[in-house]
């Protein structure tokens, strides 16, 4: 491929990631204003935010397998039409309800688009760069998380919280057009869609997610909440022993007899975990307790979501040097470390100024997080099955943010809540210390990966086998 057509695929994918990428974290400044605005619940606003990420979570490895069998570029401009019509149905929703049906569809766009962006890039580049090409990638991710407060609270102080949707729509008009006429059409293995794979997968994790958002309103020992929570694991367990037997599996469970692929893939679920469920809450501190604008709360987090721009391509590079384990492992150390001191220090009059360091430090961690673990899961399968395992380990990764909002909101309610400064301070402070908790996990599995990955496009250099297809 020649260097213009690269260069044509990195922009337009970058583009496309960083808008899929932002609405992640896009909402999280704007809640309290949607909190008063639409009369929504905390149970509401969780869904705002894990309706998206539900749906992106559940159908990223579909999206992956429909780009192998259709073409990637056609689903690629597919999913960005459907993202784009999410957007702005979220941006005209009348309630939280509606808001929250359409936060669902922008999800399921952006499930398509995602794991896509990555094999479109992947496919561009010449293997000897692919490390540099999928740090930058990192980087561009990383800008999206570091913008996304910043950019939620900005919108909403300077016009309204439907902006937040409505800025979505001109960028996805111009990429849809852009992606048919400027990339090129790819495919991987031929295969059926695994149909009933993603059925137990979507029915059992909403089953989960509903029974731990409804938990501490409903009670934990309540019909509902046991029959929601064992429903879903029952229909996870059958997922699983689905795809141990199905010809065309949506995740071939063989991907996890590779310790590097099973531990990489754990630490990105526990990373988005405490990261995730812990933002969820500061976003609304700075605004509902501190009383800053929703444009001063996302300043205030800058200097923790704006260092992966700067850390993840230089960890990306360093990972075809360095072992991976050893960079993602220090990450998530910094990470842990760093909510373990928020969750110590703040109170409803803590100074910005005694945040500014734990904030800078879990930057740091995240940015040493992103590249490399993009670089480990893919050295861990052949170039062949690279989409597949892109989408496994998005999907792990929003999966993780899922249950980090869900659990750390439910800790939230049930050490403290909204009906004081005070106890608003307690629920977060508890929920942000087990968030660190889930990180430091995070940490020990990067650290347990074999100590070598071999470079992409190079043979492997682990002492264990690519997964076999057998």
């Amino acid at each position: 491929m020649t260097t213009h057509k690269t260069l044509w695929t990195f922009a337009i994918t970058s583009v496309a990631l960083f808008m899929v990428s932002l609405d992640n974290l896009v909402v999280t400044t704007a809640l309290p204003v949607i909190r008063a605005d639409l009369g929504a619940s905390l149970e509401q606003l969780e869904w705002t935010v894990n309706a998206y990420t539900l749906t992106f979570a559940v159908f990223l490895l579909t999206g992956a397998a429909l780009g192998d069998r259709f073409g990637r570029r056609r689903m690629f401009a597919l999913g960005l039409g459907v993202f784009t019509l999410g957007s702005v149905a979220a941006a005209l929703a009348p309630n939280v309800e509606a808001l929250n049906v359409a936060r669902a569809v922008q999800g399921l766009g952006g499930a398509v688009v995602m794991p896509l962006t990555l094999t479109l890039l992947s496919a561009a580049v010449p293997p000897a760069k692919r490390g540099l090409a999928l740090g930058a990638w990192g980087g561009v991710g990383g800008l999206a998380i570091a913008f996304g407060p910043l950019v939620g609270g900005a919108v909403v102080e300077g016009m309204a919280w439907q902006w937040i949707f409505w800025l979505n729509a001109p960028i996805g008009l111009l990429l849809v057009p852009l992606a048919l006429r400027r990339l090129e059409e790819s495919r991987g293995p031929a295969g059926r869609l695994d149909l009933p794979g993603v059925a137990l997968a979507s029915v059992g994790l909403f089953g989960i997610v509903w029974g731990l958002v409804r938990g501490n309103g409903q009670g934990w020992t309540s019909a509902e909440i046991i029959g929601s929570l064992t429903l879903g694991a029952v229909l996870v367990a059958a997922f699983v022993a689905w795809e141990l037997r199905a010809s065309a599996p949506m995740l071939p469970m063989r991907f996890f007899r590779s310790r590097t692929f099973a531990l990489a893939n754990g630490a990105s679920f526990l990373m988005f975990f405490g990261m995730f469920g812990s933002i969820f809450l500061l976003a609304q501190f700075f605004v509902s307790i501190q009383g800053y604008s929703p444009l001063q709360s996302g300043l205030r987090i800058l200097p923790w979501t704006i260092a992966p721009m700067f850390i993840a391509p230089v960890a990306g590079a360093l990972s075809d040097r360095i072992s991976p384990r050893l960079i993602v492992g220090t990450g998530l150390t910094l990470q842990a470390v760093a909510l373990g001191w928020i969750g110590l220090v703040s109170t409803p009059a803590v100074a910005y100024s005694s945040l500014i360091a734990p904030f800078v430090l879990a930057g740091v961690g995240m940015g040493l997080f992103f590249a490399p673990i993009a670089n480990v899961v893919l050295s861990a399968v052949r170039p062949s099955e690279e989409g597949q395992a892109s989408g496994a380990n998005n999907a792990l990764r929003e999966l993780g943010g899922v249950f980090g909002v869900a659990v750390l909101a439910a800790v939230f309610s049930h050490v403290g809540g909204y009906g004081s400064a005070q106890a608003f301070s307690d629920g977060m402070n508890a929920a942000v210390l087990v968030g660190a908790g889930v990180v430091a996990l995070g940490a020990i599995a990067a650290f347990a990966m074999p100590p070598r990955v071999r470079r992409l496009g190079e043979p492997l250099a682990v002492a264990e086998p690519l997964a076999d297809p057998a």
